[in-house]
Formats: structure tokens, sequence, C-alpha cells
């Protein structure tokens, strides 16, 4: 069964109908994403070489194709950091923007409300 779930931009919103098992998965790569932006953090931290940490190209096929994409390298910490969001169906294609921090925010509102 899917919901619609509510992703908040830089400027608007887009609403599409989203599982929750997409939801968790998305959560996933998310954790795994935020993981590396920390072993970053701490090299940076502790003065020692930074490795280059994987990007997250998170793809789910359902009602529209989702596409996020974070290059957790170019970023100085998750709270800056950006996402690029591709929605798209057979009539309309949207890529932009959004928060790492307000997509987190929205992605756990959508996973937890009943």
């Amino acid at each position: 069964m899917s919901d619609r779930i509510r992703i908040n931009l830089v400027e608007g919103s887009v609403a599409f109908c989203f599982s929750r098992d997409a939801a968790q998965s998305l959560r996933t790569a998310i954790d795994n994403l935020m993981e590396g932006m920390r072993a970053i953090a701490t090299a940076k931290a502790s003065g020692s070489q930074i490795s280059p940490q994987a990007v997250m190209e998170y793809q789910h096929v359902g009602e529209v194709f989702l596409e996020v994409f974070c290059n957790p390298n170019i970023w100085p910490n998750p709270y800056a950091a950006k996402v690029l969001l591709t929605v798209r169906d057979e009539s309309i294609r949207l890529t932009t923007e959004a928060e790492l921090s307000r997509l987190i925010e929205d992605l756990n509102a959508f996973i937890d409300a009943p």
C-alpha cells in the first residue's frame, strides 16, 4: 500500500505516492550516507587523511520514479548538505535540490505517521 509523502524543497514542495517499505529503504541509504559524512568529519577533526566516501544513489520505481543523489565528499557537514532529487512519471519530470536535513525530517514524519 502506498501513501503520499511530501518532500519540502528550498522553494515549494513535491508530493507523490510512496510505500512504507520504500521509505525504510531510503532511510537506510541516508543512514549509510550519514556514516560517510561522520567519517569525513572525524578525519578532518583529527587531522588524519580523509578517504573518499561513496556517493548515495538511491532509486525507487513505483507509481513514480524517485532518485536521490548526494556526494558526501563535497559538503562540510550534514547540516549544509543537499541532495539532487528527481521525481518523474510518464508525463512530468522534476529535478531539483533539497536540503538533506529537511529530507530526513520529511521522511521520518512519513514513516512515523499512523
